[in-house]
């Protein structure tokens, strides 16, 4: 069964994935519907993180690399709805994010990992942020 993933510089030597911090670990989303995972991707385009392509890859393969890289792989169905404030960051992004400006020189190419102390950022702009909270509103 393939799942969705967000990657940015997909294919290139530079290749990241997109990450959270949760509770300490890092987590990669597996989207189960595409239109999903474009949506989130959407999302982070808005808060102004470079746009990540959606790669279908097949789900085996994720979470064997993601138990490698030390990563937990959360799996996000279709129709998803989440039941708690962790569970709402598999639908859409938190909104204050790690600085992703160094990403392309971390040894593992995960986005939001390494440094020692992440700064989070957001858009600067209050339109921006507006449209955002009413585009989560909808989910």
């Amino acid at each position: 069964m393939a799942v969705h993933v967000l990657l940015f510089d997909a294919g290139s030597e530079n290749e990241g994935i997109h990450s959270l911090e949760l509770q300490g670990s890092t987590v990669v989303l597996l989207f189960e519907d595409r239109d999903d995972a474009e949506r989130y991707a959407g999302l982070l385009e808005a808060q102004d993180f470079p746009m990540p392509s959606v790669e279908a890859i097949e789900r085996r393969e994720m979470e064997e690399f993601c138990a490698n890289a030390g990563y937990e792989a959360r799996f996000v169905p279709a129709g998803f709805l989440p039941q708690t404030a962790e569970e709402r960051l598999l639908i859409a992004p938190p909104e204050n994010n790690m600085d992703v400006s160094g990403w392309r020189e971390q040894p593992d190419g995960a986005t939001g990992e390494g440094g020692d102390t992440p700064e989070p950022i957001s858009s600067g702009n209050a339109e921006l942020e507006a449209f955002r909270r009413r585009l989560e509103g909808l989910l």
